[in-house]
């Protein structure tokens, strides 16, 4: 199989790329640097079956052209982070909604499958826990660009099941939640690198909020499978999955046990909202997914522990450190 990645040197991208050239598939990854990197895809460069392009995945004309040369498109190009997606909504708008309309018209010309990257984000704030795929949808006012991301997101699975409707051409949305791992940078708000670099640096490790707001991180080898599975499965088309642990821990609870694994001293430090961001910014208290309809449709859910999860990023971002 040839797999066309759009956003493939960024964090996910990159892993699911490795994956596929392990196993002997093809890979085509297009990115256009913004949030991604050449680091995260430099071990691959040399692989017979790598091939890279350096643009956008709103250039109409290179996305037909790469989604033509390939069997399946696994669209990931997005505007990531919650820094970014508060300081240019725009950019987060255009970028979201564009590109998917650019890679579902390019693959409506051949009948292609195309796995679309959404996010626990569409969630909004809903208080049902945990959140099922096909629950009502509550998302905050237009006058807080926090939630313009979210609304995008949820844009692009309307418009990825239309195309399946009506062009009928077969889809599959995945909902991320909170996936993390080596390789990941804490550059627009990620919050589990961040934390890791700033243990290893002896600084205070910033908590947004009170910290009592609860997530639940997945690793991305976890994340990456369960692609992997849902692409292989023809009855994952047309399905809307949550991709994610269901592990809960609060935010506070994870600096300290970040600051623990790194074997740090720093001080936990409690900054809010209003100053992390931007007067009247609105966070969720908890997001935690329903797993069950992933687990019954490919046998697999993810498994990876808190603990081990932690190990990994401290491990990379003290390797990060250490390259500088």
């Amino acid at each position: 199989m040839k797999v066309f990645i759009t956003g493939g040197a960024g964090f996910i991208g990159s892993h699911l790329a490795t994956r596929l050239l392990d196993r002997g598939d093809r890979v085509l990854v297009l990115d256009d640097l913004s949030t991604g990197s050449m680091d995260n895809i430099a071990h691959l460069t040399g692989h017979p079956n790598f091939a890279y392009r350096i643009g956008s995945a709103l250039d109409a004309p290179l996305v037909s052209e790469c989604v033509d040369q390939c069997d399946v498109t696994v669209h990931l190009a997005a505007a990531v982070g919650v820094r970014l997606i508060v300081e240019r909504p725009v950019h987060t708008i255009e970028t979201n909604i564009k590109a998917s309309e650019v890679v579902l018209a390019a693959a409506a010309k051949k009948g292609k499958l195309v796995l679309i990257a959404s996010t626990s984000e569409v969630y909004g704030k809903s208080t049902k826990l945990p959140f099922a795929e096909d629950a009502d949808l509550q998302l905050g006012p237009t006058t807080h660009s926090r939630w313009a991301y979210a609304c995008s997101k949820a844009l692009d699975e309307w418009l990825a099941l239309a195309y399946q409707r009506e062009k009928q051409v077969p889809v599959i949305i995945v909902r991320f939640f909170n996936t993390v791992g080596p390789r990941q940078t804490g550059r627009y708000g990620m919050v589990l690198p961040t934390f890791a670099s700033q243990a290893l640096a002896g600084e205070p490790i910033t908590v947004y909020g009170s910290g009592d707001q609860s997530r639940c991180f997945g690793h991305v080898q976890d994340a990456v499978e369960a692609v992997l599975r849902l692409l292989a499965n023809p009855a994952a088309v047309g399905g809307v999955f949550n991709i994610g642990s269901d592990e809960e821990v609060t935010i506070r609870a994870l600096a300290e046990q970040v600051r623990a694994a790194a074997g740090s001293e720093s001080e936990i430090r409690l900054i809010p909202y209003a100053e992390a961001y931007a007067e009247g910014f609105e966070d969720m208290l908890r997001r935690v997914p329903d797993l069950t309809r992933l687990e019954r449709t490919i046998q697999f859910r993810p498994r990876t522990p808190l603990t081990a999860i932690i190990k990994d990023v401290v491990a990379d971002q003290r390797a990060r450190l250490q390259a500088r």
